[in-house]
């Protein structure tokens, strides 16, 4: 099972928490998010802090040059795209190079065939609780209704995820479930994460998953 810690802003914190050596570091690029990373982060300051972890830049309905821009200058490895974005941006970002994951909010009248128009132009799937906000809310979408999935694209499950549901995704019987996505429910504040927590997390993920 990989991790992903997603929400990173300031200098010190993203050292401490790369210490840790989650799969992935995610820094969000939507300027109405409490989060953004370009607000506290320069390109100089990413480029050497996080070396051998994948820096994921999330997006929401950007466009493709300033997306192609802001991951040259920050030296982003993946791109999610977090919004309504359609399948022809995701191939035109695969096509430049970036593995790209598509998120989609879960809800409980979600149509999964939704899906199908993606499954050729995305590496992964990242499934969160359908917000106005786009991420971040601390809450969970029942996860019952991952037994509508039927394509073979591996996911990112994010939403609320607290230490307290590790045991209940360890019941999760599905082969495509390929990382845990955590952002707010380990943060001290909104962009500071609590390295503690962080580093059971990892602890745990690794010794029992």
């Amino acid at each position: 099972m990989k991790i992903k810690i997603c929400g990173l802003k300031y200098e010190n914190n993203i050292r401490g928490v790369a210490d840790l050596a989650p799969d992935y570091m995610g820094f969000i690029f939507y300027r109405n998010s409490s989060r953004y990373a370009a607000e506290e982060l320069t390109p100089i300051q990413t480029s050497g802090m996080v070396e051998n972890v994948i820096k994921v830049g999330v997006f929401v309905n950007e466009e493709f040059q300033m997306i192609k821009q802001i991951c040259l200058d920050f030296q982003i490895d993946t791109v999610q795209l977090h919004g309504t974005e359609s399948p022809v941006l995701c191939q035109k970002l695969k096509d430049f190079g970036y593995s790209v994951i598509k998120s989609f909010g879960i809800y409980d009248e979600f149509d999964f065939e939704e899906l199908n128009a993606y499954e050729k132009h995305c590496d992964f799937f990242l499934f969160d609780i359908k917000t106005s906000t786009y991420g971040g809310s601390g809450k969970r979408f029942e996860w019952d209704l991952l037994k509508q999935y039927q394509l073979n694209i591996p996911y990112f499950l994010s939403g609320g995820i607290t230490l307290n549901d590790l045991d209940e995704i360890k019941t999760i019987k599905d082969k495509n479930l390929f990382a845990i996505d955590v952002n707010s429910r380990f943060e001290i504040e909104a962009g500071l994460k609590d390295t503690s927590k962080v580093k059971i997390l990892i602890n745990r993920i690794r010794h029992e998953f």
